[in-house]
Parts: structure tokens; sequence; C-alpha cells
């Protein structure tokens, strides 16, 4: 396995990237904020199989958290995680510091609109502004010819696409399922926050997807209806604080009161002090 590569300057993962492409090499691109779990490891054992070159950023952007979130004690350990991309084939991480991402006088900011406007978009303000901007600017620096994205974040995986589409950037987006524990609790890096039993109690989000899948299935199609019964289920399982539960158009985001065609249940609810979300596809295998 060749050594891989730890690039810090813009210019020089620009420059390497560049030469890739003159050799006419495919470039896969993960984009993560470190303290890798097998959800990331995932998306770049996807990527491995996209392209010659597979690239992973490190950057925890700080554009992206509000100033009540957990920026500063967002779990890091760039030591491990080199490890782990290492041992899945990863090529090149790019680990830039704030200071060449966001210079003295920075003052450009990307917004994509509508499908930002809803779920996380209400709760946290200027949060998908951010992750819309530091992607433009990951893109810019590793000139990938694709990209694949965790599902998990449904709405973000929307607006990057969106983002991409609207911005004509020569560019792929891939959209990788949500990669689970054992039992069924979405992998993030803030799992880790849990108290055991908060642990426990964060099994709800992924029984909640199933409960609103089985009525689908049954042919429920009022959205109302299927959000009441998931609240339910939420409100007498202990730790809970619902942030939202919402049915929207899998491709505007917007609000639906029925399912008519293709459409997501998202769930963000607070388990204890710390924010889990998690979505599901009506009519998708709900696989853990």
């Amino acid at each position: 396995m060749l050594k891989m590569k730890v690039l810090n300057s813009i210019k020089k993962m620009q420059s390497f990237s560049e030469s890739l492409r003159l050799e006419g090499k495919k470039i896969a691109f993960v984009p993560t904020m470190g303290y890798f779990h097998e959800g990331h490891l995932s998306l770049m054992r996807e990527a491995r199989k996209l392209a010659d070159t597979v690239i992973v950023s490190i950057y925890v952007n700080p554009t992206q958290f509000g100033p009540k979130e957990d920026f500063s004690k967002y779990p890091r350990d760039l030591d491990r995680d080199l490890e782990m991309a290492q041992n899945v084939g990863v090529d090149v991480i790019f680990y830039p510091t704030d200071s060449q991402m966001y210079p003295a006088g920075y003052q450009t900011y990307v917004d994509v609109e509508k499908v930002t406007r809803n779920l996380c978009g209400l709760s946290r303000p200027g949060h998908f502004r951010g992750v819309a901007t530091v992607c433009t600017k990951l893109f810019n620096i590793v000139k990938p010819h694709v990209a694949v994205f965790g599902k998990k974040d449904f709405q973000q995986y929307v607006t990057i696409k969106r983002m991409v589409a609207d911005l004509n950037l020569d560019l792929e987006i891939v959209g990788y399922p949500t990669v689970r524990e054992h039992d069924g609790l979405a992998m993030s890096s803030r799992n880790k926050y849990l108290s055991p039993k908060e642990r426990q109690s964060a099994r709800v989000l992924f029984r909640s997807l199933q409960l609103a899948e089985q009525m689908f299935s049954r042919g429920e199609r009022h959205a109302s209806v299927i959000i009441q019964e998931i609240e339910k289920l939420i409100k007498k399982t202990p730790d809970t604080q619902i942030d939202y539960i919402k049915i929207c158009d899998a491709t505007s985001l917007q609000d639906v009161r029925q399912i008519k065609k293709k459409a997501v249940i998202a769930l963000a609810v607070k388990i204890g002090a710390t924010r889990l979300i998690d979505n599901h596809v009506f009519g998708e295998k709900l696989k853990i």
C-alpha cells in the first residue's frame, strides 16, 4: 500500500489535483469534519470504487456552526483519522487551517435558497450557508470529478446537489445510504456524547422510521397521521426533546400533506443535550 499524503496547503492541494487531471486520472472526493466512524469509511470505500485517486478532507468548518452550537467541543483526533483513512486506501488527506480557508477580510458566501429553508434550516439559521460555502471552496481546491456524500444528512445531500446543478459545476454528486449501528442508530460523530442511558433512548429515532414505513406500507398517505404517531412514540421515551418531525417532498424538501410522490420523513431529536438527525425515503428498504 502506498503511503498516504497529507497536504495542508491549498496551493499544494490544487497543484497535486491538477497534475492528476493532466495525467487523465479520475479524482473522487469525500469531504468530512473528521473523527471517523464506519459511516465515513463506507463513503471512502465507495469513492475507491469510483476513481483512480481518493482525496478526503478533514476540516471542522466554523461557518456552519451557530454561536450556541458545539464547534469548540466537536470531537477531533487527527492521528486516529489518518490511520483509519490509510487502512481503507485513501490516497490524500487535505487538512487545511481556518486561516487558509477564511483569511482576514473574507466576505464571500454561497446561499442555496429554497431547499435550505425547512428542516435543519429552521433551527440552525446560517448552517447551510456555511456548508454550501465550504463545499464550494473544497470543490475548487480539490478539483474532483465525483464527490460522495452520506444520505444521513439528507438535506445537506439535496442542498449540495442543487448547488452543483445551479452553478454548473463540472462534478458528479453521489449519495450513499445511511450507515447504522447494530440496533439501527445512524452512525454519527456526535453519538459519543450520549451516556449509556441516552444511548438506549436514541434507538427511538430508528424505531420511529420503522413505524413510519410500516404505516406507509399499510396504505397511510396522510402526513399528519404518521407524524402524530411518531410524536407519541418519541415523547414517551426518556431524555427526548423533539426539534422537528416532518414529511417532505424528496426533491424540494417542502412539507407535504399527502404522500403522492417520492417523500422523505426527517427527524431531529435532542437526546439529553445531544441533537441527532435521521431520515427515511418512503418505499425504500429500511435496513441496518
